[in-house]
């Protein structure tokens, strides 16, 4: 396996790949603010404002490699704010799912705080919908749960679910 960080014409070139995972980790359930069925137009769109925000230097793009073949990813929006230089946000972490319980997760999540923190990016938060397995992820990697926000997010059939916030110090670099 293979994890790297995409410059925005790298990311452009791993569409055909970046469309299918996204497609295929909602189509399992995962809560990344999209529902089920997601089209493919949908997912590119989704795609080229992540590219453009590369493009901003505002968010970095991590994606894992087997075979040739993009089976996971993670992002990390960066604070653009005066005051907030030291922080950023986790988001959209995926894993294809016929490729879970391998640690790829971990090894995702570990790439992107190393870089994190080398940044100088030392408070990250996330958030992720209440008892997704997601949660023991962050959990083992030792993020802090702050506490849930009730009816965030809403399910395909329309039912409200809580999402729950987490936070991790990273020590300076």
């Amino acid at each position: 396996m293979q994890i790297r960080c995409l410059d925005a014409t790298q990311a452009e070139h791993l569409l055909p790949q970046l469309i299918p995972l996204l497609q295929d980790v909602v189509a399992d359930g995962a809560s990344i603010g999209f529902l089920t069925p997601l089209a493919a137009d949908e997912a590119e769109s989704y795609w080229k404002s992540v590219i453009s925000a590369i493009s901003e230097n505002s968010r970095l793009l991590w994606v894992a490699h087997v075979d040739g073949a993009t089976i996971g990813t993670v992002q990390l929006d960066l604070c653009m704010k005066k005051n907030g230089p030291h922080r950023a946000e986790v988001a959209k972490m995926m894993v294809h799912p016929l490729q879970r319980g391998k640690g790829l997760g971990k090894a995702l999540m570990r790439t992107m705080e190393a870089e994190a923190q080398r940044l100088g990016r030392t408070t990250l938060v996330l958030d992720t919908r209440k008892g997704d397995v997601s949660e023991r992820l962050y959990q083992s990697l030792g993020w802090v749960r702050v506490g849930e926000i009730p009816a965030y997010v809403c399910n395909e059939k329309g039912e409200m679910q809580a999402t729950v916030l987490y936070y991790k110090l990273l020590q300076n670099a």
